[in-house]
């Protein structure tokens, strides 16, 4: 198996030499290293093993299976060898499993067909894809309404007054608000949720999730519970307990189906209780590329050149959630080399890359980024990564930071590229240093990605077409290979199983990238005149954020209403 990824560029042969070690060291397979490790996505890993078993691979993930035919294989069964039957054909049973080299496994299958006098196909399934099947012997809903069973209004009391006599902690390790909180956290991950909000209305306590980047209502739980629920995420977030008038931040970190998951919880007290917003950030995920994230590839070119640069500022810029922090961490996963100091400064760390020194901010006890950024200055780095530029004062130490050999990676909340020069000037940044050190800046929105399963053509309306057309004109050809501008198609997703019926499944990266010149730089150094900074650009090459979502949108991507959504058009 290594010698195959190998061959397929999944695995180094120097990475395969270390794994052989390793495995004889710990005694465990290279397969379990190469999970435990990250080392290769689990799907890659699945398609490999099935060409070298000869086992045809199905992914499972989103796919809505048969109640009757996932019962053809009890749950228990199906948890043991980790196997779910998800299709039936007439008399032919389509059955995944994680490990078709398990004979007990196959002779368990084999029983319950024959039984049924079905014959079996088999199939080769990651462990993730086998999660996400397996959840479905039990819908949201009725895992809460197990847990909530013999639970009444009374079981509870007042909550306030339960706290102060010192008794909610009791209530809140109780086996059935333990195991909602958990029911609902487990099946946001498995949604692929960034968010968790539980909020308290009239009657009812709702729970919702965000999926890409939109939040959707997924239950609706009895009010009685609610401060139970929230208690109960207090304690598993060291937050005080009796503390209600008040917000407070704090995190959790657990273990679900292998994986270590960090959560960032915030409380807010409303009118009508505490809201519990629950940010999810999955640190088991492997880093994406450039290419993965969205970027087209004249882009990757631009930023691939501007971190060849010794020093300067590389900036991100765009709103909260989109997207700015893992196309840093992926920009500093290709700087992450034997030979140069890396140190973070982030709020919070939300992956954690191996080789590269994470520092988290902790504001109660005075260490900000203008604070860690001293010091950090004193740890003789090459590479700095900021989380975000707020004030003057750490505006004023990044310039700094740059003009004295050093790379400084940050991020600022500027609605396009050319609005971060105005607005580091606006926090003090002298102009004609700011032109010195400024060497990239990339403008991010995230558009939802059209599901390739229900994905279909449609027509747009000729004052749209018009608009279309006007910001196609602008677009320089090479940008527009594979698209006929004689006959523009557009596409949506009609709503499926595999994505919830949205239409939508997962996020693209769209941007606009200023990459500073001799000519920009002199711009800047005057002032940086918003007007001049785009005469300058049109003799780039550059392409708006709007005409990057529309690139998308041609090439079946993601859908005009998200452009439309995203950007300007």
């Amino acid at each position: 198996m290594l010698r195959a990824l190998v061959a397929k560029n999944l695995l180094s042969a120097t990475a395969t030499e270390e794994l052989e070690k390793k495995a004889a060291e710990t005694k465990k397979t290279p397969e379990e290293l190469i999970i435990a490790d990250h080392l290769v996505k689990e799907e890659d890993l699945t398609i490999v093993k099935a060409e070298l078993l000869n086992i045809p691979p199905v992914d499972l993930k989103g796919k809505d299976i048969s109640a009757k035919v996932l019962k053809l294989i009890p749950q228990e069964v199906a948890e043991n060898y980790q196997m779910v039957a998800f299709e039936r054909t007439g008399n032919e049973l389509h059955v995944g499993l994680v490990n078709p080299q398990n004979f007990k496994a196959i002779e368990a299958v084999e029983f319950l067909a024959q039984k049924s006098n079905l014959k079996v196909k088999y199939f080769i399934i990651s462990p993730d894809s086998f999660h996400g099947a397996f959840r479905q012997y039990q819908a949201l809903g009725e895992e809460v309404e197990a847990a909530l069973k013999g639970v009444t209004e009374g079981t509870f009391g007042d909550a306030r007054a339960l706290a102060t006599a010192g008794k909610m902690e009791e209530v809140v390790k109780s086996a059935p608000v333990s195991k909602m909180v958990l029911v609902i956290i487990r099946h946001a991950i498995d949604g692929r949720s960034s968010d968790i909000h539980i909020e308290p209305t009239g009657k009812e306590t709702k729970v919702r999730y965000r999926i890409d980047g939109m939040l959707r209502t997924s239950l609706i739980l009895p009010k009685y519970i609610h401060a139970a629920i929230v208690a109960r995420i207090k304690v598993l977030a060291n937050l005080k307990l009796d503390e209600t008038r008040k917000p407070q931040d704090g995190r959790i970190r657990l273990t679900i189906e292998n994986r270590d998951i960090d959560f960032r919880v915030s409380t807010l007290p409303l009118y009508e209780g505490e809201k519990v917003v629950i940010r999810i950030l999955d640190t088991s995920e492997a880093i994406p590329s450039l290419g993965n994230l969205g970027f087209n590839d004249i882009h990757i070119g631009i930023i691939k050149r501007g971190i060849q640069r010794p020093h300067g500022l590389f900036l991100l810029t765009g709103p909260t959630g989109s997207g700015k922090t893992t196309t840093l961490y992926t920009v500093l996963n290709l700087l992450n080399q034997e030979g140069v100091n890396i140190i973070t400064l982030e709020d919070p760390v939300e992956y954690y890359i191996s080789g590269i020194n994470q520092s988290q901010i902790n504001t109660e006890v005075g260490y900000t980024f203008a604070s860690g950024l001293r010091a950090i200055l004193r740890q003789d780095p090459n590479i700095i990564m900021l989380g975000e530029i707020r004030d003057e004062e750490t505006t004023e130490l990044v310039v700094h930071a740059s003009l004295t050999g050093h790379m400084v990676l940050s991020t600022l909340h500027t609605n396009s590229a050319i609005g971060a020069v105005p607005r580091l000037i606006d926090l003090g940044a002298e102009p004609f240093l700011l032109s010195s050190v400024l060497n990239l800046v990339i403008a991010q929105r995230l558009a939802r990605k059209i599901c390739p399963d229900c994905k279909k053509e449609f027509d747009i309306n000729p004052v749209l077409l018009k608009k279309v057309k006007s910001q196609l004109a602008d677009i320089p050809e090479e940008y527009l290979k594979g698209i006929d501008k004689s006959k523009l198609t557009f596409w949506k997703g009609q709503g499926c199983a595999h994505c919830g019926n949205l239409g939508y499944r997962g996020r693209i990266a769209a941007g606009e990238i200023i990459e500073i010149n001799a000519v920009l730089s002199d711009i800047i150094s005057r002032g940086g005149k918003t007007e001049e900074i785009k005469a300058e650009l049109k003799s780039q090459k550059f392409i708006t954020l709007t005409q990057d979502c529309l690139i998308k949108a041609l090439k079946g991507l993601t859908t005009l209403d998200e452009v439309i959504r995203v950007s300007q058009l």
